[in-house]
């Protein structure tokens, strides 16, 4: 029997495996796997997000932060509690708007964005600057909503008020209601905090690519409601550029999550940035990918989009700025992955080696993530005595 490689530097560094593992639940699995092959390695484990799902348990383990809760009204205004994360130095605050205005707290048949309102990711931020911090990391994936963000900012304050100097109703009906907006009553503690809005997408606030246009229908608009919602949105926009002076109309990425991303940026002046970038840096991810020999990453699926914004992707990148081989383990390997070598990937393998129900993968992927990081353990192995 060949004797045991000399030690090898390990970063495990998944993203969650959608629907079936936490990004920390997959780096426990790849890690289990390849000590079982190669016991003398030094593994570190770096579960990553990049401001989707997942996002707050990764940078709440990667910092050694905690998870909070506060109770808020969801997206049809139900008192439900909601978690936030806090890093370990207390500064930054990270928040899925999923957690309390997400498209899975309300159910099919009564999903309505002329209804459904964002109240609940205010009430989270509110929360979070009562804590103190100077950064709020905002991942807007998953919403109910397309409310230009009205709910939210009424949560921290914002008035928006109606021909007859009355605050509207939630969601498109409250947009159609809008006359004016008075930021007086804003929260004096959003002047302690940025705002970072974790954003992929380069969507405007209105027109055939606009918010309502690509992501109304998908929160239960009909295409009636879709007309109308971008005609009250780019009335929005229009509101808030006499307000502010901010014309976010025709920024790219405005229309992001329902607009809450450009009512965020013009009315609170929050920042949109790439999810992977804003947990990278919090979780010093190039320092740890400059001190390792090899680094497993792996998600849900893996294809032709990885490099563009998912966290696999990114890692990858990282890694081949300082020379470091990256193996991608997925639920699924599909379509034309040629290009992802390029992108800095050594090599890709799918965790499901045989003809399998979606359900079965889903409910055995710790077990065959665990198995899958032993075969290629087995090759590194062998490569390594080989020399």
């Amino acid at each position: 029997m060949s004797s045991p490689p000399k030690s090898l530097r390990i970063l495990v560094a998944p993203n969650a495996f959608k629907e079936s593992l936490s990004a920390m639940e997959a780096a426990a699995a790849i890690s289990r796997g390849l000590l079982k092959i190669l016991p003398t390695s030094e593994i570190t484990q770096l579960p990553i997000a990049d401001g989707g799902d997942g996002t707050l348990e990764a940078v709440v383990e990667g910092t050694r932060g905690k998870i909070l809760r506060a109770r808020v009204l969801d997206p049809l205004g139900k008192r439900i509690f909601a978690q936030y994360g806090l890093t370990g130095d207390g500064k930054t605050a990270v928040i899925e708007m999923s957690r309390a205005s997400g498209l899975a707290l309300v159910p099919p048949s009564q999903r309505n964005p002329m209804v459904s309102t964002s109240y609940g990711t205010g009430q989270l931020i509110r929360a979070a600057l009562k804590r103190g911090v100077k950064d709020i990391i905002l991942g807007i994936g998953g919403s109910a909503t397309v409310d230009g963000g009205i709910g939210a900012l009424q949560a921290l304050g914002i008035d928006f008020l109606d021909r007859r100097g009355k605050p509207v109703g939630w969601g498109g009906n409250g947009l159609r209601s809008i006359a004016r907006i008075e930021m007086k009553k804003a929260s004096p503690l959003l002047r302690q905090a940025r705002i970072l809005v974790a954003c992929d997408v380069d969507n405007l606030l209105v027109g055939p690519k606009g918010s309502a246009a690509v992501f109304g229908p998908q929160k239960g608009a009909t295409p009636g409601m879709v007309r109308k919602l971008d005609e009250y949105l780019g009335k929005l926009g229009r509101l808030i550029q006499q307000t502010t002076g901010r014309d976010v109309s025709q920024v790219a990425g405005s229309g992001a999550a329902g607009g809450i991303a450009g009512g965020f940026m013009g009315l609170l002046g929050a920042h949109l940035r790439p999810g992977s970038d804003l947990v990278f840096e919090l979780l010093e991810v190039e320092r740890q990918v400059a001190k390792a020999d090899l680094i497993f990453t792996g998600e849900g699926q893996i294809d032709f989009q990885t490099p563009f914004g998912k966290g696999p992707g990114m890692l990858a990148k990282v890694a081949k700025i300082h020379g470091v081989p990256v193996i991608g383990i997925a639920g699924g390997v599909t379509g034309d992955v040629d290009g992802l070598f390029d992108q800095g990937f050594t090599a890709l393998f799918s965790i499901v080696a045989s003809p399998l129900p979606v359900s079965a993968a889903i409910r055995q992927a710790a077990h065959l993530l665990e198995v899958q990081s032993q075969q290629v353990a087995r090759l590194l192995r062998w490569s390594l005595n080989s020399r």
